[in-house]
């Protein structure tokens, strides 16, 4: 299945209580190797790296709005040849270097396609001050 356009993404989000983005060469690849590896530390993790998609119970704006930030913070980790954004779903088993979530048991959803992630790019950056931080108020 492939989610072509921003509203596809949040019909899934309508669907599964729990849904995660992954970054990588796809369900394939990252269910044949199992699990994701620290590099820097030179450790394997207990599970797949991921970032929640599913906003949070105080998140006070439209859902859409936390789709898009979700998938354009991580957006870099696509940029290489192969890799590309997947939404999934798993059992959280702990949490990586980054505080990022750890997951097993992944049953994968959708593709997010080119399309999906350019209407987030536009969303997020229509409705966000992209780059803005404590430091700098």
């Amino acid at each position: 299945m492939v989610a072509d356009s921003l509203a596809g993404v949040l019909a899934i989000l309508r669907v599964h209580r729990m849904v995660y983005l992954r970054y990588s060469e796809g369900p394939d690849a990252d269910l044949s190797r199992g699990s994701s590896r620290d590099y820097e530390a030179d450790v394997e993790l207990p599970g797949l790296s991921v970032t929640v998609v599913s906003p949070e119970p105080w998140w006070s704006r439209p859902v859409e709005d936390w789709v898009a930030r979700r998938l354009c913070k991580y957006a870099e980790l696509g940029a290489a040849e192969g890799r590309f954004p997947w939404l999934l779903t798993g059992r959280v088993v702990g949490n990586g270097p980054d505080h990022e979530p750890l997951v097993q048991g992944v049953l994968p959803i959708a593709r997010i396609s080119e399309r999906a992630v350019r209407e987030a790019l536009d969303l997020y950056r229509s409705r966000f001050d992209v780059g803005e931080t404590s430091r700098d108020r």
